[in-house]
């Protein structure tokens, strides 16, 4: 099996001087090593030439974001298996062979996550992904280890290979055929959410997502765009009504109403912590939702929706009404 490990960088060079060699030291018997440049005005490709001379590097003319990025890349490496990895992980030893050996013993595994742990608090999960991710009634994302922003500590719950319902971008396995048979990334998500959209277009055409907690990586999080930023907001509250209007099985008019009421209630939870910028975010994220409307109604025309939800419970009622702040308590 032929796998390509492909980091997307932009002006990210202290992350690939700090990153990649864990990378190189743990991956490169097993996979071919490849940095994908959004069009980088540092000196990050030069950089790693000088470097990483064994690193292959790919040049892409823009910085059209994680997906268009990795769609323009991806053309250009030839594979069975691609690992899009963030350039602020750590990669540990052995990290490969439990992701390979699944890919190998189960034929409709089209994409798998590996345990993904806070480079900063190696003992916690990390936001990104954690033991994996799922999706409530509405449509909001959330983990397996990670509840909006309630952490778990690693105490091996989640040390299991499961079905799951998105794996996390910040270290995706996808089986090349897959991804080219989706077309790739959703270049309109830009980036934030762009893999739950990927995730929920391959279930619905019956392939089968994993967590493999026998794998372990660290991940530093937010080293290109934090929670605290405005931006942030903006896309995941646009990116994941684009991910519903898509991709949903069922009435989408009450579930967009339901969801826009929701939204609702977080600008007035902003409003009471004082951040006017992400109430004017989630307002952008409205507006440009309704924009691409006509877009998203005919991707969802074209696209087959045959998966409910996994979890038929409302996230944001069981963790801010009922209290309940991980995963097994739902």
């Amino acid at each position: 099996m032929k796998i390509a490990i492909v980091i997307l960088n932009w002006n990210g060079k202290k992350l690939l001087e700090q990153f990649l060699p864990s990378v190189i030291e743990y991956s490169s018997e097993e996979a071919e090593i490849y940095v994908a440049d959004n069009a980088s005005t540092d000196d990050s490709v030069s950089f790693v030439k000088s470097s990483f001379p064994t690193i292959k590097i790919i040049q892409n003319k823009e910085n059209g974001g994680y997906a268009k990025g990795y769609n323009e890349a991806l053309k250009r490496i030839d594979a069975d298996v691609f690992c899009l990895l963030n350039s602020d992980v750590e990669v540990t030893k052995n990290w490969l062979t439990p992701i390979i050996d699944t890919f190998k013993t189960e034929e409709n595994t089209a994409i798998i996550q590996p345990k993904i742990l806070d480079y900063n608090k190696r003992d916690y999960f990390e936001y990104a992904g954690a033991a994996g991710g799922f999706i409530d009634k509405f449509g909001y994302p959330y983990c397996r280890g990670r509840i909006f922003n309630t952490i778990e500590k690693d105490k091996g719950q989640y040390n299991d290979t499961t079905e799951i319902f998105w794996a996390s971008g910040a270290c995706l396995f996808i089986k090349k055929e897959v991804f080219k048979s989706l077309n790739g990334f959703d270049e309109a998500f830009f980036a934030h959410m762009e893999e739950i959209d990927l995730c929920w277009r391959a279930q619905n055409l019956g392939y089968q997502i994993k967590y493999v907690g026998s794998s372990t990586i660290f991940h530093v999080g937010g080293a290109t765009l934090n929670n605290t930023n405005p931006k942030k907001t903006f896309l995941n509250f646009r990116n994941s009504l684009f991910a519903v209007t898509k991709n949903a099985k069922g009435n989408l008019f009450f579930l967009i109403l339901a969801r826009l009421i929701l939204d609702g209630v977080a600008s007035a939870k902003f409003l009471f912590q004082l951040k006017f910028k992400h109430i004017i975010a989630v307002l952008k994220a409205h507006l440009g939702f309704y924009s691409h409307l006509p877009y998203l109604l005919k991707q969802r025309k074209a696209l087959n929706q045959t998966v409910k939800y996994y979890q038929k419970t409302s996230i944001v009622f069981a963790y801010f009404v009922n209290n309940k702040n991980n995963y097994k308590s739902l």
